[in-house]
């Protein structure tokens, strides 16, 4: 049945259409909101560890190399690690609520590991960077979901670029090269870039409008996952590029 211009009326295939549409709008705006949330969580909580010198000095010493994290410190910078494993391979045998609780945890942890940012670079610096990246990461985003061009083919060579990246991070632990830093930042901001762009089409193939609450609030979960990582990646490469150092 065609549409009738007379009587208004849609065809089934146009009215399934729509009703998807309207789907995958509500599924983005909550991996949105749930990445969002999870950014906000991380920023208060890095602000009041490195703002609250009690509460610092649980998780990192100060000497003549600057700061240590203590043991309580290295667990809060270990465990992430943990949890992004149990989400991503548990996540089939948790429910949503629990896989919510875990993100929750991890983005808390990670503002405890981020806190050193505010006692290394100067409060301005980081705002000016955080509404760079943010910027930055809705127009790859955005990009990401709009266009029509499948950027799988794109994503094998970004994900070399990132197990590069990590090796040459790992590398550069030993040997503390300023040249080696600021060419892996470089390289970081265009793979976590193209991962921001390939990450939210992958994230919108993932919906299916016959998904049940559980499936779809997992695979929200997941979604806020993948971007919250991209966002944060992504802000730590430029803050190493143009953050203004405390003297």
């Amino acid at each position: 049945m065609a549409f009738d211009t007379q009587r208004g009326t849609w065809t089934r295939g146009q009215a399934e259409a729509a009703l998807i549409d309207v789907g995958l709008r509500q599924y983005m705006l909550r991996v949105y909101n749930y990445m969002a949330s999870g950014l906000a969580l991380t920023g208060l909580v890095a602000a009041l560890v490195a703002g609250t010198p009690a509460i610092n000095q649980l998780f990192f010493q100060y000497g003549m190399r600057g700061a240590t994290p203590t043991a309580l410190g290295w667990l809060a910078i270990i465990a992430p690690i943990g949890l992004v494993m149990a989400i991503s391979f548990g996540i089939a045998r948790m429910r949503a609520s629990t896989a919510q609780g875990l993100f929750w945890l991890y983005a808390a942890l990670m503002g405890v590991s981020l806190s050193s940012i505010f006692l290394v670079y100067t409060g301005a610096s980081i705002t000016r960077v955080f509404f760079i990246s943010a910027a930055s990461f809705a127009g790859l985003s955005l990009y990401g979901y709009t266009t029509k061009r499948n950027l799988s083919a794109f994503g094998s060579f970004l994900v070399m670029g990132l197990w590069g990246l990590v090796i040459a991070s790992l590398v550069n632990m030993f040997v503390a090269s300023s040249a080696l830093q600021f060419v892996i930042s470089i390289a970081g901001v265009g793979i976590f870039a193209g991962l921001t762009a390939w990450d939210t089409q992958k994230i919108k193939e993932m919906y299916w409008e016959a998904d049940d609450g559980e499936t779809a609030g997992k695979k929200a979960v997941m979604g806020a996952l993948t971007l919250y990582l991209d966002f944060i990646n992504l802000f730590l490469m430029l803050i190493r590029l143009m953050g203004d150092r405390r003297d």
